[in-house]
């Protein structure tokens, strides 16, 4: 029900206000299972994408999207929920990893869209990064659906990480690559070698989509050297500026000194010279 909704309303007033485009529409299939294998630049993401698409793609979305208290939290998971997102808690709670994987392919086997984000998280600062080995590569492997590679485009510039009001008047777009045949690898979903193999494929297709700088290191740890980056050039900003202050109150200190003793050299001064003068001053039969 919300999906049409958002079809009816969402899909209208994103194209109204955004205009996004779309090339390779002609290689989502019309039915059938396939796995939808995307990018990850923005939040909005999730609404560009299946706003775009003719046929409904179910997503494996974060836990925290469904369990966040408070208004927004409601909200977003109302959201997730009503197009239909699968909750994963990738807290590494077991056992969950494994029931993200049958959910989709429950929805694989129902000839449906899966769509997944293979680096597992928002890229931080637009380059692509290392898929993870898992829902991707597993699920195709395990059903013999195609994966068809998909580039968001410029949608970090519409809502970077971390913003809530979108920018308008940026143009976003969706490219989608022709469909990967791995069905050559399929029973072999165990064997974490044919897994990096296959995942690399479809990171290298979404590359070439998107024209992105591809990094080799997963986005997750990433994103922590950004923040301990961030930490650190935090760390010494505060370090420059206390040495600063430093600085400032000994040069104070300093020119208070100085003034203290330019004071006292003056004041010495005049009591030499006060007393000079009385000197001179006095009868010569004092004297």
């Amino acid at each position: 029900m919300f999906y049409r909704v958002m079809k009816l309303i969402v899909a209208p007033l994103l194209r109204i206000f955004f205009r996004p485009w779309i090339e390779g529409a002609e290689n989502i299939p019309d039915d059938g299972p396939a796995i939808i294998a995307s990018n990850h630049l923005s939040f909005s993401d999730s609404f560009f994408l299946p706003a775009l698409m003719k046929r409904r793609v179910t997503f494996i979305a974060k836990a925290e999207y469904f369990n966040t208290p408070g208004l927004k939290g409601k909200l977003t998971a109302a959201f997730f929920k009503g197009v239909g997102q699968l909750p994963v808690d990738r807290s590494g709670v077991r056992g969950a990893g494994e029931a993200a994987i049958r959910s989709a392919v429950a929805v694989i086997e129902r000839g449906e869209l899966f769509g997944v984000y293979p680096e597992g998280t928002r890229s931080p600062d637009g380059k692509l990064y290392r898929g993870k080995v898992g829902g991707l590569a597993r699920v195709a492997l395990a059903t013999g659906a195609p994966v068809i590679p998909v580039a968001m485009i410029d949608t970090e510039k519409v809502q970077p990480p971390g913003q809530v009001v979108p920018n308008f008047g940026i143009r976003p777009g969706i490219r989608i690559g022709r469909p990967l045949d791995f069905s050559r690898y399929q029973g072999m979903e165990n064997d974490r070698f044919i897994l990096r193999s296959v995942t690399d494929e479809v990171m290298y297709e979404i590359m070439r989509l998107s024209g992105q700088e591809y990094v080799d290191i997963y986005a997750t740890a990433a994103k922590r050297q950004l923040t301990d980056d961030k930490k650190r050039a935090e760390a010494e900003r505060k370090a420059e500026q206390k040495a600063e202050q430093k600085a400032l109150k000994a040069q104070q200190e300093a020119e208070k000194a100085e003034a203290a003793a330019a004071a006292e050299a003056e004041k010495a001064a005049a009591e030499k010279a006060d007393a000079e003068k009385a000197q001179a001053d006095k009868p010569a039969d004092e004297v």
